[in-house]
């Protein structure tokens, strides 16, 4: 059955400040009664829409997962992220980026098989790039943790940087240093070959 264009506007209201209260506080901190201050709407409407507070965070993990997934594909669609704007992501991409993470640390199952989904996207940029490393799976997983983690320490991160990384002068601050990690060589060919070397001989 359809539904009234503002009953759709509801649920959307509803399940997007799910996601912001979930990503900050976890799914045990936020109550229905949270959630439904943030929407502007009674706790009633929320249990209308959803039922109960899992089937909720049901509902959120398969949006954030379907949306991030979305938003993957529309910035490596010509395989080039050298016009990736942090600054431009913000507001689309955080509070999606800090609900999956705090899902995955609460035991989500769709939010980590979005994590393995992230890890096997990085393998098949590698190969389209013609990156090889020596353990192609272990490098996907390293390189999509290494993403995550900066909304996992976001706290820590922040206090180094001076300042907030969910602003979004933060946010593109920190975004532009993952991509200068992403770009900037650390080693040497010479260092490699003799990180290589050691590694065989072990």
């Amino acid at each position: 059955m359809d539904r009234a264009v503002d009953d759709l506007t509801a649920r959307a209201r509803i399940r997007d400040a799910a996601i912001r209260l979930f990503g900050e506080r976890g799914i045990e901190g936020a109550s229905i009664r949270d959630i439904a201050a943030e929407a502007g709407v009674s706790s009633g409407l929320v249990r209308h829409h959803f039922g109960s507070k899992e089937s909720l965070r049901e509902a959120c993990d398969r949006y954030a997962k379907e949306r991030m997934l979305q938003i993957g594909a529309e910035l490596t669609q010509d395989n080039d992220l050298t016009g990736l704007d942090p600054l431009a992501l913000h507001p689309v991409a955080f509070p999606l980026q800090l609900y999956i993470v705090r899902s995955m640390m609460d035991g989500s199952e769709t939010a980590t098989a979005l994590f393995l989904e992230g890890v096997d996207a990085v393998e098949d940029w590698t190969k389209s790039f013609g990156i090889e490393p020596r353990d192609r799976r272990g490098y996907a997983a390293a390189l999509a943790a290494i993403k995550l983690s900066v909304f996992v320490f976001r706290d820590q991160v922040s206090k180094a940087l001076g300042e907030d990384i969910t602003t979004p002068a933060g946010y593109n601050r920190i975004g532009q240093a993952l991509m200068e990690v992403f770009t900037i060589p650390l080693l040497t060919p010479d260092h490699i070959e003799k990180f290589q070397q050691r590694s065989e001989e072990k």
